[in-house]
């Protein structure tokens, strides 16, 4: 285990140099989720009716889901650009553990996303954001955007390994930015057609969005967020075992 450890931490150095020589990225990934959030607040919001209480409080757990995933497309696509330079050949040449490589991407990611919602929190809060959570619910609030970015970091982490090109190895994110539109990210359920809210109330989105907002705001979650645990953990330990399935077969 010592060994794992060190080895990821050498090759987080790695990823993390690249990162840095490249601020642009993390400021790219924080700029799509704040425009969103602009257009929803100062556009739409006036004629979206959430029942009490500031829209920028009601839709920021859905924005801070749509920053991450934007972060972890490219999370993919580093990986993709690792694979085809020929570089994961030279560390299968060295005495290190496999798994570190892969861990280094996360890891890399996880620090990335964080900053991301750093910025978007820091604006949220520009635009009149508050909120009446203590310690405690902050702490969970921050849990369980780790946990979601670590789930859809791996799913990254599939895209990555099996892409044919940089293009399809950042579009995956796509489908992810999209799924809290259609969740109680931005408006109730209970105004969407009955196909649609079926879908809505059910999805992972939905569950995640109303325990970190039920926490801002101070409010017992009840069992959502033991739904909402359920989700990313279970969505994180299936991507894992896929994707280090697949890594193991493309490096043997």
């Amino acid at each position: 285990m010592s060994h794992v450890i060190s080895d990821t931490s050498v090759l987080l150095g790695r990823s993390m140099r690249h990162v840095t020589r490249s601020v642009d990225t993390i400021i790219t990934t924080a700029i799509m989720p704040v425009a969103i959030m602009l257009m929803f607040v100062y556009v739409f919001g006036g004629a979206i009716n959430t029942g009490s209480g500031s829209y920028v409080d009601y839709m920021l757990p859905g924005i801070q889901l749509i920053t991450i995933a934007s972060g972890v497309s490219y999370t993919a696509y580093r990986l993709f650009a690792d694979l085809k330079s020929g570089i994961f050949e030279r560390f299968q040449s060295l005495p290190i553990a496999r798994a570190g490589v892969l861990w280094a991407h996360v890891l890399t990611s996880l620090v990335a996303n964080v900053i991301s919602l750093v910025i978007v929190m820091g604006v949220a809060l520009l635009m009149g954001f508050r909120s009446s959570a203590g310690l405690l619910s902050w702490l969970a609030v921050f849990g369980i955007l780790v946990l979601f970015t670590l789930a859809a970091t791996w799913i990254a982490v599939l895209a990555g390994l099996t892409a044919k090109s940089g293009e399809g190895a950042g579009a995956f994110a796509y489908p992810l930015t999209f799924l809290p539109f259609i969740s109680s990210a931005f408006v109730p359920t209970a105004t969407m057609p009955g196909p649609v809210r079926a879908f809505a109330e059910y999805q992972p989105v939905t569950s995640i969005v109303n325990t970190i907002r039920a926490l801002f705001a101070g409010q017992s979650v009840g069992g959502s967020i033991w739904v909402a645990l359920a989700w990313c953990a279970g969505i994180l330990l299936v991507a894992y075992v896929g994707a280090m399935g697949i890594y193991r077969r493309r490096i043997s």
